[in-house]
């Protein structure tokens, strides 16, 4: 309880660091390295780019990180990643998979990635859709607002943006729709999934 209670510290202690550096000075100090590749290992992150980091941000106090403590850390941190529960989470929040998985879990950890990750697509295909909706209404209120003040040549202007922007929401209401049904579908395909993740998901409709 102890080692865990420390991982999810560090997680929320390298989650507030700026972007330059993967630890702080005082951490690189009061280091831990096992349970520091522990938690690297547990998010899914490159080992060589992520040791570097942690050799980057070391160096500002003349601290050299040992590696063989923290790749024994980060293995065991793997094994919490690649299952396909935490494939499909990770799919479904877009996040990148950068082949950390043993062969023997990668299969799993892979097939819930892919659900998960269609699921994260599709949200955001409708997602920018549905902006580029709000985006012609507002379009739309503006000319009818301007056409109040319009001369005769901007008025026809005015109606032509309004017009065209009228037969272009028309079109992405129809693609917002189908994308909300192939989202419907992906989702429940993940759902499956979750509810017996070593089953062989189901083909999509």
């Amino acid at each position: 309880m102890r080692k865990i209670a420390l991982i999810v510290s560090g997680m929320v202690v390298l989650g507030s660091l700026p972007s330059c550096y993967s630890l702080s000075k005082e951490e690189c100090i009061a280091a831990n390295w096992r349970v520091i590749g522990d938690t690297d290992g547990a998010a899914g992150r490159d080992p060589q780019s992520r040791f570097a980091e942690h050799v980057k941000s070391c160096e500002r106090v003349k601290i050299v990180p040992d590696q063989t403590t923290w790749y024994q850390g980060f293995q065991e941190g793997v094994k919490r990643y690649c299952t396909p529960l935490s494939g499909a989470q990770h799919g479904e929040a877009g996040d990148t998979y950068n082949n950390v998985c043993p062969p023997q879990a990668a299969t799993g950890f892979l097939q819930g990635y892919a659900l998960g990750k269609r699921v994260y697509e599709v949200r955001q295909r409708k997602d920018s859709v549905d902006s580029s909706i709000r985006a012609r209404e507002a379009e739309i209120d503006q000319a009818y607002f301007s056409l109040k003040t319009a001369k005769d040549d901007e008025r026809r202007n005015l109606q032509r943006r309004i017009d065209d922007n009228d037969f272009e929401i028309r079109r992405l209401r129809r693609e917002s729709d189908d994308l909300r049904y192939e989202l419907a579908d992906a989702e429940a395909e993940l759902a499956d999934f979750r509810m017996s993740p070593m089953a062989v998901a189901r083909p999509a409709r």
